[in-house]
C-alpha cells in the first residue's frame, strides 16, 4: 500500500479528471439504470492535502511506463482534493495523449454531499471538459439524475437520453425497482451553479406509464428551490363546472416567494390566486389573496345562479396573518381576514368558517408577569345575522402580575383588564376592572389536598344604544355602572392509592365551599359570558360563567369523586359530580344549563385508552329529578395511524329558553375513517350529519336526519409522491354556493425542488 501527498504536474491533471467525475460522471446505461452500485473499497482515507495545489492519495500500487509516458494507479484507488473525493479500481494518464481515465466502480463524491457513480470517464488535458458513458448522480437533496452518454463544457452539463427521479429505487429487502415517477427526457442539461435541470421533449412516468408531456420544462435541485410551475389542481364542482388551478412558484430571495395561480373555470370567470410569503429572523407572514369578477346572490336567494336579482360585481377574499418576536419578552402577532360577500368563500370551496375574524395582538411575557394589548373584529357570513351586531374590540387590554405570599406562603395575582367593543348598529359597552386572587395549597398530614382561594374585583361599565342588545338579559342598563365582585372558596382533595388490577389505582373525594355574596350582575352588559354550561371542565371552577361580564353570585358546595386506573398499556380516568347552591336567592344562571336551581345537575367524563389503539371519551349531564341526559357526547377513535374509525356524537337535550340562542338543543353524528389496503394504497372518508329535529329545537328545518357534508376518497402515498381523488357532497345552500358533488384530483411530487 502507497499512501503519499502529490504536487506533480501530472498529478494535477488526474485529478482535474477526477473533479469533473465529482460532478457529472457516472452509470446510467441506456436502460437508465437509476441504482447505486454497491461500495466494494475499503481502503484507508486518503490524507488531507495542505494546499488546493496538492492531492491527497492512496491506492495498493502505482506504475509509471517512462517508455510510453503513461502512470497507472490500481487497487482501492482514492484521491482527495478541495473537498472532492474520488475512489475506483484503476486510473490511468497518458501524458502523451493527455487522457485521463477512471474505471472500475468509480465512485466520486462533491464538497456539497453528491455522489456519482459509473464504471468508466474520461477527460481531456484542458481539464475542463469530458465524456461520460452510463451515468448516475445521486444528488445530495435526493434526487438521482442517470443518463446513457453525456458531456460537460464549462461547467454545465448536457445528458442524452436520460432522467430523473427523487424516488427510492429499491425495495425493502434491497432489490431494484421501477421509480414511482421519473422525468424521461431527449435531452436533460444541468448546472451546478444554478443548482438546476431543464428538460428538453419531457414526460413524466408514473408507475411506469407515460403521464404528462412536458415539452419544455425545469425545476430547481437540493434545497433552495426556485422558479417555476407546480402541479396543476383539477376539480370538479356543481358551482363553478370543470376548473383547472395551474400554481406558479417565483422565488424572491431565500426568504421570500410569491405563488400565483389561476383558476380556470367552465361554469364561471376565471379568478386569480396569489400568495406572498415572507420570513425573518425574528418572525414571518404571509399574505393571501382572491379575485374574481362575477355575478352573486344575496344568502335569502334560490340556489340558482343566474336569477333576476343577482348582481355582477368584484368578488374576493383576503387572509393574512403574521408575528414577530421583538425581544425575548416581547411579541407581536395579528391577522386579516376579510370577504367581500358572505356566500364568496363557499361557492370557490375556500372555507367553510361562517365568521371572520381579524386579530391585532402586542404582548409581553415575563417570568411572573404578562401583558397583553390587543384588538379584533368581526365579519359575519350567516345568513340573516346583521353585520351591524357584529363587534368591534379595540383595545382589550390584560396584565397580569403573579408573586409569592410572604406570609403565609401562598401565591398573589394581581390582574388589570380593560375592554371596549362599538358595533355600527348595536350596543356599545366599555369595560375596565381591577382584580386580586391569592391562592393558598397545603397538604395535610393525612393526606388530604386543601387549597384556599380569595377572590376580590372592582369593575366599572359605560354602555349605550342597549336598546339594540338582541336578548334583553345581555343589555344591562344605560350609562355608567359599577360592581363590586368578593368570593372565597376551600377546596380539599384527599386521593387513596394503591395497587391494583396489577396496576396504580387512585380514588379521589373532592369537596369544595365557594361563598360569594350578591352581586349587581344583571345591570352591566353580558358580552363575553353569555355560552354557559355545567360541564366537567368548570364543576369545580370559582366562576362557571365563561367569562368577566358575570360572575356566580352563589353560596355553594360542590362534591365529585375522581377515579384513576393506570396498567401498563391500559388507562382509565373517571370524574362525576355535582353542586348544591346554599342560599335560597334566585339563579342568574338560565333555564337549561344546569345550574339554574339549587341543586345541580349531575356531570361527569370517562376517557379510556389502550396503547395506541383505542381511545374514548364520554362527557354527560343528567337532569338531577329526571335523570334525562341532557348532554351526551361521545369521542372516539380505534385502530392505527394507517387503518382508523373516528365516531364523535353529540346530543344537547337542555330544555332550555329557545331565545338564548347560545344554549339551543342539537344533535350531531360525526363519522370518519381510514384504511389502508395495501403498502402505499388507502381509502378514507367521512360524515357530518344533523339529528336535530324541530321537537328539539324549533328554529331548526332539519327533519331528524339531515346529512350536512359526505366525503370520499383514495390516495397513494410513498417517499416520493402523493396521489388522492376525493369526492364531496356539501347539503348546504346559501345564495350562488348551491349544494352538490365535487371532486378534485391532488398530485404531489416530492424532492423535485419546488
Amino acid at each position: 500500500m502507497q499512501t503519499s501527498l502529490i504536487s506533480l504536474r501530472f498529478k494535477q491533471a488526474l485529478f482535474s479528471g477526477v473533479a469533473f467525475s465529482c460532478l457529472a460522471a457516472i452509470p446510467h446505461a441506456a436502460a437508465q439504470q437509476l441504482n447505486e452500485p454497491q461500495a466494494t473499497i475499503s481502503a484507508p482515507d486518503a490524507p488531507v492535502p495542505e494546499t488546493d495545489e496538492q492531492i491527497g492519495f492512496a491506492a495498493d500500487a502505482l506504475q509509471y511506463d517512462s517508455n510510453n509516458e503513461v502512470v497507472t494507479a490500481s487497487g482501492n484507488v482514492q484521491l482527495l482534493r478541495e473537498g472532492n473525493r474520488l475512489r475506483a479500481d484503476k486510473v490511468v494518464w497518458d501524458r502523451n495523449t493527455g487522457k485521463v481515465e477512471a474505471t472500475g466502480n468509480v465512485s466520486v463524491t462533491d464538497p456539497e454531499g453528491n455522489i456519482a457513480y459509473g464504471d468508466r470517464f474520461d477527460v481531456t488535458d484542458s481539464l475542463q471538459d469530458g465524456m461520460v458513458q452510463n451515468m448516475l448522480l445521486v444528488l445530495q437533496s435526493g434526487g438521482r439524475l442517470a443518463a446513457a452518454n453525456g458531456d460537460r463544457k464549462n461547467g454545465v452539463y448536457t445528458l442524452h437520453k436520460a432522467a430523473y427521479t427523487g424516488c427510492v429505487v429499491e425495495d425493502r429487502k434491497g432489490c431494484p425497482k421501477e421509480p414511482t415517477w421519473q422525468i424521461k427526457a431527449v435531452k436533460v442539461v444541468y448546472d451546478p451553479v444554478k443548482a438546476r435541470v431543464k428538460y428538453t421533449n419531457a414526460s413524466v412516468e408514473l408507475f411506469g406509464l407515460p403521464l404528462i408531456p412536458l415539452p419544455g420544462f425545469s425545476h430547481p435541485v437540493g434545497d433552495n428551490g426556485g422558479n417555476g410551475l407546480l402541479v396543476p389542481n383539477l376539480r370538479y364542482d356543481r358551482n363553478n363546472g370543470f376548473e383547472i388551478a395551474l400554481p406558479y412558484y417565483l422565488k424572491l430571495a431565500p426568504n421570500r416567494d410569491v405563488t400565483v395561480t389561476p383558476h380556470v373555470y367552465t361554469g364561471t370567470l376565471p379568478m386569480l390566486e396569489g400568495n406572498y410569503r415572507h420570513l425573518w429572523d425574528r418572525g414571518a407572514y404571509q399574505i393571501t389573496g382572491y379575485a374574481t369578477y362575477g355575478s352573486r346572490l344575496a344568502t335569502s336567494s334560490a340556489s340558482s345562479t343566474t336569477p333576476a336579482d343577482s348582481q355582477k360585481d368584484f368578488r374576493g377574499y383576503l387572509s393574512a396573518s403574521g408575528a414577530l418576536q421583538l425581544t425575548p419578552e416581547w411579541s407581536i402577532s395579528g391577522s386579516i381576514r376579510a370577504t367581500t360577500d358572505r356566500t364568496f368563500l363557499r361557492r370557490y370551496d375556500i372555507s367553510n368558517d361562517d365568521r371572520l375574524r381579524s386579530t391585532l395582538n402586542a404582548q409581553r411575557i415575563g417570568e411572573n408577569s404578562y401583558l397583553s394589548i390587543a384588538g379584533w373584529a368581526v365579519q359575519t357570513l350567516r345568513a340573516g345575522d346583521p353585520q351591524g351586531q357584529q363587534p368591534i374590540a379595540l383595545p382589550v387590554i390584560d396584565y397580569r402580575l403573579r408573586m409569592k405570599d410572604p406570609w403565609l406562603g401562598g401565591v398573589a395575582q394581581f390582574q388589570l383588564n380593560s375592554l371596549a367593543i362599538t358595533r355600527t348598529h348595536g350596543e356599545d359597552t366599555q369595560r375596565a376592572f381591577a382584580a386580586f386572587e391569592w391562592n393558598l395549597r397545603k397538604l395535610t398530614a393525612m393526606g388530604q389536598e386543601v387549597t384556599f382561594t380569595t377572590y376580590l374585583r372592582g369593575d366599572v361599565y359605560h354602555s349605550s344604544d342597549n336598546d339594540l342588545s338582541a336578548v334583553a338579559s345581555y343589555a344591562g342598563d344605560p350609562g355608567w355602572k359599577a360592581r363590586g365582585i368578593a368570593a372565597g372558596a376551600i377546596d380539599v382533595r384527599w386521593p387513596f392509592m394503591g395497587e391494583a388490577f396489577g396496576g396504580v389505582q387512585r380514588i379521589a373525594p373532592r369537596v369544595q365551599i365557594v361563598a360569594a355574596p350578591k352581586i349587581a350582575n344583571l345591570s352591566v352588559p353580558n358580552e363575553d359570558a353569555r355560552a354557559i354550561d355545567l360541564e366537567d371542565s368548570n364543576l369545580f371552577a370559582l366562576n362557571r360563567f365563561s367569562g368577566y361580564d358575570r360572575f356566580e353570585d352563589s353560596s355553594r358546595v360542590t362534591y365529585g369523586l375522581e377515579y384513576s386506573l393506570s396498567l401498563p398499556h391500559f388507562s382509565l380516568e373517571s370524574v362525576v359530580g355535582q353542586s348544591y347552591r346554599l342560599n335560597s336567592r334566585e339563579s342568574i344562571l338560565p333555564d337549561g344549563t344546569g345550574l339554574s336551581d339549587r341543586l345541580s345537575d349531575i356531570v361527569g367524563r370517562t376517557t379510556v385508552r389502550y396503547r395506541d389503539f383505542i381511545s374514548f371519551t364520554h362527557r354527560f349531564r343528567l337532569d338531577k329529578d329526571s335523570f334525562a341526559v341532557r348532554r351526551n357526547e361521545i369521542d372516539a377513535t380505534l385502530g392505527s395511524k394507517k387503518t382508523y374509525a373516528m365516531v364523535s356524537y353529540l346530543r344537547l337535550n337542555r330544555n332550555a329558553n329557545l331565545s338564548l340562542e347560545d344554549l339551543r338543543d342539537r344533535e350531531e353524528l360525526r363519522l370518519g375513517g381510514r384504511v389502508q389496503f395495501a403498502r402505499f394504497w388507502s381509502v378514507f372518508g367521512s360524515t357530518v350529519i344533523d339529528l336535530t329535529d324541530a321537537k328539539e329545537d324549533p328554529g331548526s328545518t332539519s327533519d331528524g336526519y339531515q346529512p350536512v357534508l359526505h366525503r370520499l376518497g383514495i390516495a397513494y402515498e410513498d417517499d416520493c409522491l402523493t396521489l388522492g381523488l376525493t369526492w364531496k357532497r356539501n347539503y348546504q345552500v346559501l345564495g350562488d354556493a348551491r349544494k352538490g358533488n365535487s371532486f378534485q384530483l391532488r398530485l404531489a411530487f416530492r424532492n423535485i425542488g419546488i
